[in-house]
């Protein structure tokens, strides 16, 4: 089996997401991976960039969502950033989406905490 994968690593934003109020108020910042597993099917010979996905479309429909939305959970964002994604691209046949979230309101010391989202055709 043949795999073409499209990556988008270590995307960085400031956003307000999180289910408590200081996460709300004060905003953090976030981490995205956002990996894309392309049909088998797209002919790579061809060498144009109609016959595939273009990762900077991709990255707008993360962007768009990511800051257009407020969330209480990074789970709920992660699922809906694959799905747009699926949505959008007929050409993505599987996505996975991880959110990282460095500043925790844990009493802990770690690097982040991660969420991952894994959505398929």
């Amino acid at each position: 089996m043949n795999r073409t994968k499209l990556e988008l690593k270590n995307l960085v934003f400031f956003a307000n997401h999180g289910a408590l109020q200081p996460e709300a108020d004060l905003g953090q910042r976030f981490q995205l991976d956002v990996v894309t597993t392309l049909a088998e099917e797209i002919d790579l010979k061809v060498d144009d960039l109609e016959e595939t996905v273009n990762y900077a479309d991709i990255y707008d429909v993360i962007q768009s969502i990511f800051m257009g939305m407020r969330f209480n959970l990074i789970e709920s964002c992660a699922e809906s950033i694959a799905d747009n994604i699926l949505e959008r691209f007929e050409n993505v046949q599987e996505v996975v989406v991880r959110i990282r979230k460095p500043s925790v309101p844990v009493n802990c010391i770690c690097d982040y905490f991660q969420v991952e989202v894994t959505r398929c055709r």
